[in-house]
């Protein structure tokens, strides 16, 4: 599912094709027999019920503006029969006779009403209505979503996502609402089947917390929202695991940043490291340069402290909408030349420093190689990047297998581009975005790189394709490849084995380049 003409991350017409293609890889996993059946049935219906409101509150209205009268009375009558197979689905179990019959015709309604919108109407709308006309009506429609059904809980917003279904929506998806209202608490899971026990039951606990769509609440709603340190911690308590992973100490400075003020610096030092300065690790949080902090990559950042027996300093950059794109790249840059210059008084030695990160945080961490390296500056003797974003395309068969996935599916991608690089479309051009089209020249002058990837993750397809780019470069590249665990995985190693295997490797890659004494480089 891909338009056929490029759009913006927030252009209504770009989030619409993110909902479908969402919606079809849930449907995929039906028709394979795998996952919960029933899960991923009222995932879809969740999804499908607030795409029609905004389509219908925010799109169908302009179309007999702009004399598309009939596109518009064929796409409401398509929303009509969706409704009612919806509600069908609401009332009936899977296996039964009219459920199967009602989920056939559901999605051969929804297939033909996505080719019918993808290939035909949003084309003719952008060409209609205007190119520019897009980003707004896109933020319209994420408004709108925010007042379609869900119930309220403990972490809702104040405003609007309570709020009962507008009068003008037909009574089916009223009937929708009532009966996604007692599984609420199953709507922010993988359904899939494809996650192992492990991966399965960290992204069932973050569910349990009931947090709403990211990809449709404003930022400042969105950071409220449970994060996946809190699925992990919840794990971790239903266990009885103690936490978190001791280390030898934990202390948080205030640094400079790029543009004049301060920023947050955290620096931990292993216990029982041994005499001398020891190596240092800066290690840079995800979020999408939009959500999550230092606190949230916590336990990453305290298993490669002990693993690799070094200083791990974590930068706290500011992030957008606040401040756009090249502010977060801007901030680690100045984080790492401040910590090179500060080495000493970390306990760390400025000619043993190497860089890593989770998610854009990867992005950054080779963007700042990048970035010294062209100003002929003292490179890191290694970078980490666990799947990272290197490109600012919709790039490879990810997006299209692992566009349901959770925490990071599809839609939630585009809503941190969206933000990111609000007002600065040129952004996802810019070499510390788009690391697949680097020169030669560039990629060769990276360090040693480890990139870690993973099965349910977006990002999976262009992570490898950065990692094959570099290989082909003649860089020293290792890739590791977890299947059966989703998008930010890394830092659950007190839950998941595959996390602590992760960690060790990553401290191995890093203590070869140190060269700490037992590691063969």
């Amino acid at each position: 599912m891909a338009l056929q003409y490029p759009t913006q991350p927030g252009d209504i017409d770009h989030l619409i094709a993110d909902d479908h293609a969402i919606v079809e890889r849930q449907f995929q996993h039906l028709e394979a027999g795998r996952g919960n059946r029933r899960v991923l049935v009222d995932q879809i219906s969740f999804e499908l019920a607030a795409h029609a409101f905004a389509e219908e509150t925010v799109l169908y209205p302009i179309w007999p503006e702009i004399g598309m009268t009939d596109e518009h009375d064929d796409a409401e009558h398509e929303h009509q029969k969706i409704k009612e197979h919806l509600a069908v689905l609401g009332r009936t179990e899977p296996g039964e006779p009219e459920f199967e019959q009602a989920l056939t015709r559901l999605m051969e309604v929804v297939r033909h009403h996505v080719h019918d919108e993808e290939d035909e109407e949003l084309p003719e709308f952008r060409a209609k209505a205007g190119a520019e006309r897009m980003a707004d009506l896109g933020r319209q429609f994420l408004t709108a979503k925010r007042q379609a059904p869900t119930r309220p809980h403990p972490h809702a917003p104040d405003e609007g996502i309570a709020e009962r279904i507008a009068g003008m929506l037909a009574k089916p998806l009223d009937m929708v609402r009532d009966m996604l209202s007692g599984r609420q608490q199953e709507l922010a899971t993988d359904a899939s089947g494809l996650l192992d026990p492990q991966a399965q039951a960290i992204v069932d606990a973050h569910s349990s917390l009931g947090p709403l769509p990211f990809e449709i609440l404003t930022p400042e709603q969105a950071r409220k929202q449970p994060g996946p340190d809190d699925a992990v911690r919840k794990v971790m308590a239903d266990r009885g695991i103690s936490g978190p992973e001791p280390v030898g100490s934990v202390q948080d400075l205030t640094i400079p940043d790029g543009a004049g003020g301060e920023q947050a610096l955290r620096v931990y030092t292993p216990a029982n490291a041994g005499a001398g300065p020891l190596p240092i690790v800066l290690w840079i949080h995800g979020g999408g340069w939009v959500l999550f902090d230092i606190d949230t990559y916590d336990a990453s950042c305290r298993g490669i402290c002990n693993k690799a027996q070094a200083v791990v300093v974590s930068p706290g950059y500011r992030r957008a909408p606040e401040a756009v794109f090249p502010a977060s790249h801007d901030d680690v840059l100045t984080a790492w030349t401040w910590v090179r210059e500060n080495a000493a008084q970390l306990g760390g030695d400025p000619a043993r420093m190497a860089i890593g990160g989770e998610s854009v945080g990867g992005t950054m961490a080779a963007a700042t190689s990048l970035q010294l390296a062209a100003n002929g500056r003292p490179a890191p003797l290694a970078q980490v990047c666990v799947y990272p974003l290197t490109t600012g395309e919709q790039f490879g068969e990810s997006m299209e297998d692992a566009a349901d996935g959770r925490p990071l599916n599809r839609a939630l991608l585009s809503w941190m581009a969206m933000h990111a690089f609000a007002g600065k479309p040129e952004a996802a051009t810019d070499p510390r975005i788009a690391l697949l089209d680097w020169t030669p020249a560039q990629r060769a002058g990276m360090p040693p790189t480890l990139v870690i990837t993973d099965e349910r993750d977006v990002l999976r397809s262009q992570g490898q394709q950065f990692a094959a780019d570099l290989e082909a470069a003649g860089v020293p590249t290792t890739h590791r490849y977890y299947t059966g665990v989703m998008h930010e995985f890394f830092g659950a190693s007190a839950v998941l084995d595959k996390a602590e295997e992760a960690q060790q490797e990553a401290a191995q890659h890093l203590l070869r380049a140190f060269g700490a004494p037992g590691v063969s480089r």
